[in-house]
């Protein structure tokens, strides 16, 4: 078995026997999940926002007289 083979293998039983090690996969679980439900609400909502974001930068300029940054 090489280096890292044998590596992974001991973390992996390190994870197994500690509770720390099922708190951290939890939370990665939720993390994932979270960073999921991002990506999917993003790619639900983006035409929308991205025409709202357009229309308040519309807004600010008529109103405030200022130009958009370059």
């Amino acid at each position: 078995m090489n280096f890292v083979t044998q590596y992974i293998a001991d973390l992996a039983r390190r994870f197994q026997d500690e509770e720390e090690g099922l708190a951290l996969t939890e939370y990665l679980v939720v993390l994932g999940l979270l960073i999921g439900g991002v990506i999917g609400a993003v790619l639900i909502f983006g035409q929308n926002l991205s025409a709202a974001w357009t229309a308040w930068g519309g807004w600010i300029q008529s109103v405030l007289g200022a130009t958009p940054a370059t």
